[in-house]
């Protein structure tokens, strides 16, 4: 079995892990649950880009990519989560 091969098995189960994810998504007993599911989605989705990226020959282009959508998807959690701590994302006096 070759390189590309290896990539493309590594590639299923995170996408089938993807998918057992999204049911704590949607049936999380918390809110909490739910937003760590969206993270976990979000960072195994940064993974399989460069794993994309291997596939197509083109590994370079698609590791920055992914670099850009993990520091996205921390930022977004961190949002996220000041907001259900607080109540609000903003205010003038904090």
């Amino acid at each position: 079995m070759d390189i590309l091969g290896l990539f493309m098995i590594a590639g299923i189960f995170v996408a089938v892990s993807i998918v057992l994810d999204l049911y704590r998504a949607f049936s999380g007993p918390t809110v909490f649950d739910r937003v760590m599911a969206i993270s976990v989605i979000g960072t195994k989705t940064a993974v399989i880009i460069p794993l994309i990226g291997f596939l197509f020959e083109r590994p370079g282009l698609f590791i920055d990519i992914s670099l850009s959508y993990a520091l996205l998807n921390f930022v977004g959690t961190l949002v996220v989560a000041k907001y259900l701590e607080r109540g609000e994302l903003w205010s003038p006096y904090t």
